[in-house]
This record gives C-alpha cells, sequence and structure tokens, in this order.
C-alpha cells in the first residue's frame, strides 16, 4: 500500500502540483522546499530530480522510513511540526512549505502555523490544501470496506447512530473513532483564515472545488470549482487550496 501511495503522490506530482507551481510562483524551480507531512515523498522526489534543494518532515516513523529508503539522497526527519523544538533543530528557512491534506490532523493548529511563519522566508510562500470540516468527505470515511466509505457527511451524524449504522453493516470496528477523530481535529475555511492572517500569510491564491484536482486523478471525475460563498462553502466546498505570501 505505502509503495502505491508512493508511486500516486509521483505521477500526481507530475501532472498536476508541477505544472501548478511552475505557473503560480516566480522562480519556482530555484526554490528551497519544505515539505510537512511529506509521507513517503513522492513530491520531493520529482523536486529533487530536477535538483531543488528539498527537505522533508514526517510523523510516521515508518513512512519516513520508507521514503529514505526509496530514495537515500531526500533530506527527510522524523517531526512533528507543532514541536517547540522543531524550528531549531532544522535551522533553517525555506521559499516555499508545502502541508497538503495534513493541517486537518493537526490537534495544535496554532503551535502548527507558529512554526511555520518561523520556517517560511520573509517574503516566502506557503501551500496549504485540506478539506473543510463539515464537508461530505471531511470523516475520511473512504477506508471504510463497506458503501459507508462513499456516504458523505457521516461523520456528523450523532455518534450513537453511526455506531448502530456500522454494526448493521459490520464495518471496521475503529471506523467510527476514525471519523470522529478526524472530524475532531478538523479546520473550517473560516478558522483557517483567521490563523493566515494572525501569522502574516496573506492569500495570493485561493481555489475551493466540489470535486477537487485529485478526484481527477484518482477518479477520473471532472474538477469543478466552488463558489466562496461563506457558510455555504464550508458544507459544499470539498477542498480547499490556498497559495499564501509571508509579509
Amino acid at each position: 500500500m505505502a509503495k502505491k501511495q508512493y508511486y500516486e503522490q509521483i505521477e500526481y506530482t507530475n501532472s498536476y502540483l508541477l505544472p501548478f507551481f511552475i505557473n503560480n510562483l516566480p522562480e519556482f524551480k530555484k526554490m528551497k522546499v519544505l515539505e510537512v507531512g511529506c509521507a513517503e515523498a513522492g513530491f520531493l522526489r520529482v523536486l529533487k530530480d530536477m535538483g531543488m534543494e528539498t527537505l522533508g518532515i514526517e510523523l510516521d516513523e515508518n513512512r519516513a522510513k520508507m521514503a529514505v529508503d526509496e530514495n537515500p539522497g531526500l533530506q527527510i526527519i522524523v517531526g512533528d511540526i507543532t514541536d517547540d523544538k522543531l524550528v531549531e533543530k532544522i535551522n533553517d528557512q525555506f521559499d516555499l512549505v508545502v502541508m497538503r491534506e495534513v493541517i486537518e490532523h493537526v490537534p495544535n493548529k496554532e503551535k502548527a502555523f507558529a512554526n511555520l511563519n518561523k520556517l517560511t522566508k520573509e517574503g516566502g510562500y506557503m501551500f496549504m490544501s485540506f478539506p473543510p470540516k463539515y464537508s461530505g468527505f471531511a470523516g475520511h470515511q473512504q477506508l471504510g470496506r463497506t458503501f459507508l466509505k462513499f456516504t458523505p457527511y457521516i461523520h456528523l451524524l450523532p455518534e450513537f447512530i453511526t455506531r448502530t449504522i456500522v454494526k448493521i453493516l459490520n464495518e471496521h470496528s475503529n471506523f467510527v473513532e476514525h471519523i470522529k477523530h478526524n472530524y475532531g481535529t478538523g479546520i473550517t475555511i473560516n478558522h483557517f483564515e483567521k490563523l493566515c492572517n494572525k501569522y502574516n500569510f496573506v492569500p495570493v491564491k485561493k481555489s475551493l472545488y466540489l470535486f477537487r484536482p485529485i478526484y481527477k486523478f484518482r477518479f477520473g471525475l471532472p474538477t469543478v470549482p466552488f463558489a466562496d460563498i461563506p457558510l455555504v462553502r464550508e458544507f459544499l466546498a470539498f477542498g480547499c487550496e490556498t497559495v499564501l505570501k509571508k509579509e
């Protein structure tokens, strides 16, 4: 499974992320890049092959080990973006910090943003993407084994109802804990924007989606943008992607 994810990361980087960054960031190919939550580091592998300077941070030791095993030339450290000593440990700043589908899993977002601010150069950029907390699949229910993995908004149901459904369908025993945990650590677009403002990250390009670009890659679905309508966006936009500049 990990190897499959690794090669998917490489393919998605080449098909979407690389063109996106080249088109939206000046002199992208000259940037020093940090990826927070790099997983198996397929994204960083592509950048490294282009001659770019990179660093990856990964919380999961097993995924970090695989990243290093597959890419001996990559610099990957095991770490937590909320760690008070992380900035001192890295002792560097970056032109671009990338955090894809990670911030929604971080319990202490204030500490995360404080460190992200310190790790980003003045005038540098941050790219962040996440599913809004109240959107259809923010519970990450797609990891289920029954049709519940295709059922939107199930993480918003009262827990006793979800447990009853899970028991009837013989879904994974930890399914409820999984989706409720993700709901508990999730982030709304409004909260995200407040954190960006507090830590001096100004949006350069913000995109909301009903069907996200990754859906086209994984499921063959068309990418469908969504309007930036307060409140409505929290429920009907399934993804938020933002390029920010530190000022």
